[in-house]
């Protein structure tokens, strides 16, 4: 059996202040990375997965590069862009088109060249035609044609894109271990990951130990449960972005985000007695940038009674902390009693299924303008959202468009009203549901 491989990788590389961040926000359009006009803003790596013309990948910005050996935070910085750079599957150096090549530019050049990775050269903040035929400038790196690009103002992106896209790895798959259904094991560090997928395969696969971090890359282990093969992935620690600690923490943060990514299902497994954290939401925001299938597990229930802690009281502790994913099913279990975990593999094989479902056209069309009847969109204005019809676009995840008159009037109150009226016909436990709304003569 193959599946798809992992999505490309690409490593955004510059020294400070030429623009990474901005560049990196333009390619997955929103307001990710920290822009400031202080070099050295970024200082942790951000990832994001993204799309451009058909093309799925993972950027990632890296924070800044200049020659400053004598810092503590350059040994920092520099520790994690080598990780990325070593993951990465097209390098983009960034230079700054009004500075011109500076010696750091040719520093970067000469560490870039060696790692024998394909890279794209992009003169940024070429914001005029003088600053774009300064580009030239930059033949001097070795790097091949400069890209004259001003990410602040989308120009040139078109361009530097197609060249990045062109040296996108060509595999069309890969081969896997044959699994009906696989499942991610993710969380932040010290919650039980390994002890619990270890409970779960009956095998010391995973080196089970009380110190956080322990499991620095993916393992994967096959098992049966009801005639089906079932993949386990079991993860490094995440934690939310801004506390990755340097060094080898970000090569397992950027691998379990490839975990996630192989995967259908992500269990994201928390800890009874530090139930809900903020890091805990910020691991699942993982999975959600993923649009894959989840799972939320709350481990050591076995100190539930010590605790005083009843699963009603969980479940709504759960619930207000996680309103962003109403529609995943809350499971309990104790890796270290083995318990409730058939109860987890039926809940992740449930959803799964939900994640791959399709369903009858006609009676999705249905469902929805029942739902239109019975509350109608509110006038903007003059005018009001009218909607024709629906259709499934694809599965895994499942994903809707919704054709109307104009999508700028879908106010996101509606859209959940929607959401939620196909939820209660077709369920969807534990999956995403990806919605674009089409109006007449939109692209």
């Amino acid at each position: 059996m193959t599946f798809p491989p992992s999505k490309p990788l690409v490593a955004i590389v510059g020294r400070p202040n030429v623009g990474k961040s901005t560049l990196f926000n333009r390619l997955i359009g929103m307001n990710l990375s920290i822009v400031s006009d202080v070099a050295g803003t970024t200082r942790d790596r951000v990832t994001a997965e993204t799309v451009w013309a058909d093309h799925p990948f993972i950027v990632v910005d890296t924070g800044g590069l200049d020659d400053f050996p004598q810092t503590e935070m350059w040994s920092k910085i520099k520790g994690q862009i080598d990780l990325a750079i070593d993951q990465a599957d097209v390098i983009v150096m960034l230079a700054d088109a009004e500075a011109g090549a500076t010696a750091a530019d040719r520093d970067i050049a000469d560490v870039l060249r060696r790692t024998g990775k394909p890279i794209v050269l992009a003169a940024n903040k070429s914001d005029n035609d003088k600053r774009a035929a300064q580009s030239v400038e930059f033949y001097e790196l070795g790097l091949g044609d400069p890209v004259a690009i001003s990410a602040y103002h989308n120009y040139g992106m078109d361009d530097l894109m197609e060249r990045v896209v062109a040296l996108f790895p060509e595999t069309p798959a890969i081969l896997e271990v044959p699994a009906d259904v696989r499942v991610a094991i993710v969380g932040r560090t010290n919650v039980g990951k390994s002890a619990l997928s270890n409970a779960i395969s009956g095998q010391e696969r995973s080196v089970v130990s009380s110190v956080a971090g322990t499991t620095r890359d993916a393992l994967d282990t096959l098992i049966m449960h009801d005639d089906r093969r079932v993949l386990l992935i079991d993860t490094a620690g995440l934690r939310k972005r801004g506390s990755i600690e340097q060094g080898i923490e970000q090569y397992s943060a950027l691998r379990t985000v490839r975990a996630i990514d192989r995967a259908e299902v992500a269990v994201l497994v928390m800890d009874a007695s530090e139930l809900a954290t903020a890091q805990d939401t910020h691991v699942a925001g993982y999975v959600l940038d993923s649009h894959k299938a989840i799972v939320l597990a709350i481990n050591k229930w076995d100190l539930a009674k010590d605790l005083e802690l009843t699963k009603e009281d969980a479940t709504a502790k759960v619930r207000e902390r996680f309103k962003f994913l109403a529609y995943a099913p809350i499971v309990f279990v104790s890796a270290e009693r083995r318990e409730g975990i058939k109860d987890l593999l039926y809940t992740a094989v449930r959803v799964s299924i939900e994640w791959n479902k399709g369903v009858p056209r006609y009676g999705l069309r249905r469902t929805v303008l029942m739902a239109v009847a019975k509350h109608p969109p509110q006038l903007h204005g003059r005018q009001q959202l009218k909607v024709y019809g629906i259709t499934q676009d694809r599965t895994g995840p499942p994903s809707f468009t919704f054709y109307v008159n104009k999508s700028d009037l879908v106010h996101f109150s509606y859209e959940r009203y929607l959401e939620k009226a196909i939820r209660e016909e077709y369920g969807f436990e534990g999956s995403p549901l990806r919605i674009r709304f089409k109006g007449r003569g939109e692209q």
